[in-house]
């Protein structure tokens, strides 16, 4: 635990606390925060939005990616190997995908370098691995343990989002007092099963095995086909879990912290998820994502479906990028409608990627940014 410098003090026109009960009409409300969501903390009020720039000048600026135009324009053509996805963002304990997936793969695929979480962002299949067989559809998420051997089988062309924990594994987040059910029960984490489909695709044919490790890749040839399992046991899987059973955080009195949504976490990043719930109802609540400066973590979202209320001219299968060291919040309609409370329910469902370590975005990125969504919170229409 670190013992941080805390003095809990005030000054000026303030709410009794925070996100609720602005202190009067036209104040906007800033945190700064470090450790995430999770260490020491300031709400200033604004007489201003945080967000008002007009002008911006240097690297570190909001970026928007419309990964719907990727295909096209990345520098090598698809494939079905996944190691072969255009890289999006990356650090030294993360990199980040989008993978096309047309047709079933003839190799499998082994990745030493760590864990990855499939998220299927379009179509289904069929997965074959180590432990068995599973169908994955849009949707799933898909824990692979390091070095775990599988292949895709699609059913329709496939969108997967791939986060690649390297060196490290994927965990579940520390649920604290609302105990181990909460947000998600593990008991609805799906397991492949050694079915008659898995045991029907077992051949005396010749199998290569595409490794990858220190971001480099060998094969490895068998004469036979290495998903050979004919039964297993322990604690060690691939697992799946879809959106759709994961029952959401909330509170009608309180805007909570995106970290209430955390569904995967690693050592220096976490993975979370917004799917659909009530909007806060109570008067005097925050009714959107808050301002704030996340001083720590870079902020990266993937839009899967519904419509993004927080943010303009955002669509699915977009990405926005927030590096760490300015403040961000909602577009200002976003703001004015979450104000007027109209809307009553969120439909969004959307993956978020929070870095402790600064990310860097690749070249292929860069082809499909949207350069002005740096002035997208201005107020006006002018650029």
């Amino acid at each position: 635990m670190r013992n941080w410098i805390k003095f809990p003090a005030a000054q000026g026109t303030h709410s009794r606390q925070a996100h609720a009960d602005f202190p009067q009409e036209g104040i906007y409300e800033r945190e700064l925060g470090r450790n995430g969501f999770f260490g020491p903390a300031t709400h200033m009020h604004h007489k201003h939005a945080p967000t008002g720039w007009v002008e911006w000048e240097g690297d570190l600026r909001p970026r928007a990616f419309d990964l719907n135009q990727l295909e096209e324009k990345a520098s090598s053509p698809a494939t079905n190997s996944p190691f072969d996805a255009p890289v999006i963002l990356f650090n030294a304990h993360c990199q980040y995908r989008l993978w096309h997936c047309s047709e079933p793969m003839t190799t499998l695929a082994r990745n030493a370098d760590g864990d990855d979480l499939l998220f299927i962002h379009e179509g289904e299949g069929d997965l074959f691995c180590d432990y068995g067989h599973m169908k994955v559809v849009q949707g799933d998420y898909v824990v692979l343990p390091r070095s775990t051997m599988w292949r895709l089988s699609p059913h329709q062309p496939m969108q997967i989002l791939l986060i690649e924990a390297t060196n490290d594994s994927y965990q579940l987040p520390d649920k604290g007092m609302l105990g181990g059910h909460a947000i998600f029960d593990p008991a609805v984490l799906d397991i492949p099963q050694i079915n008659d489909t898995f045991l029907a695709q077992q051949d005396e044919n010749t199998w290569h095995v595409e490794v990858k490790r220190h971001q480099a890749r060998s094969r490895i040839t068998y004469p036979f086909n290495p998903l050979d399992a004919v039964g297993w046991h322990g604690d060690l899987s691939v697992v799946r879990l879809n959106w759709r059973d994961i029952r959401p955080l909330m509170s009608h009195r309180y805007h909570l912290p995106p970290s209430a949504h955390t569904t995967f976490v690693a050592s220096r990043f976490v993975v979370c998820t917004f799917v659909p719930r009530p909007i806060e109802s109570d008067p005097g609540a925050l009714k959107v994502p808050f301002y704030h400066n996340n001083d720590d973590y870079d902020e990266v979202l993937f839009y899967h479906e519904g419509d993004f209320f927080s943010r303009d001219n955002i669509e699915r299968g977009m990405v926005t990028f927030h590096p760490a060291g300015f403040t961000h919040g909602p577009h200002p309609k976003a703001f004015a409608a979450g104000m007027a409370h109209k809307k009553t329910f969120t439909d969004e469902v959307a993956v978020m990627l929070d870095t402790r370590d600064a990310l860097m975005f690749s070249d292929d990125a860069a082809k499909v940014e949207n350069p002005d969504y740096v002035y997208s919170w201005r107020a006006d229409d002018k650029k």
